[in-house]
């Protein structure tokens, strides 16, 4: 896996999520530039789908089994900064095995690629790192 691809991808893909949620649905640019994400998600998740899939799996595995595995632009934060909290609802839910009665969630983030389990705003944990 060219991971220095996987990074840079994944960042241009959260910049134009971040783009689009700066501009009100009545910006005549929305249509575009959510169309612009639409076929980044999908070029995202065909060349990286099949990778981040398996890594889900075994992150899921581990610490939320009970949770389905989702695509992996579903694990994205809305902007790069999501690994800091932000409203704390980046990412997806999982119902986690460590924190059980928390609401936590599974954030992939850039530079370095990686999965962050975020429990609250207390807890920030890498539970998976691109190498």
């Amino acid at each position: 896996m060219n991971t220095e691809n996987l990074n840079k991808q994944l960042v241009a893909l959260i910049e134009k999520k971040q783009a689009l949620g700066k501009l009100s649905y009545n910006d005549e640019r929305y249509d575009d530039i959510e169309e612009e994400l639409h076929d980044l998600e999908d070029s995202f998740n065909e060349e990286f789908g099949p990778y981040l899939e398996d890594v889900l799996e075994d992150v899921h595995a581990k610490l939320c089994p009970d949770t389905d595995v989702l695509l992996p632009t579903a694990y994205l934060p809305n902007n790069l900064d999501g690994e800091s909290g932000g409203d704390n609802k980046e990412g997806v839910w999982v119902d986690s095995d460590e924190f059980p009665g928390k609401e936590a969630r599974l954030v992939l983030v850039p530079n370095p690629t990686r999965i962050i389990l975020s429990v609250g705003k207390a807890v920030r944990k890498e539970v998976w790192k691109a190498e």
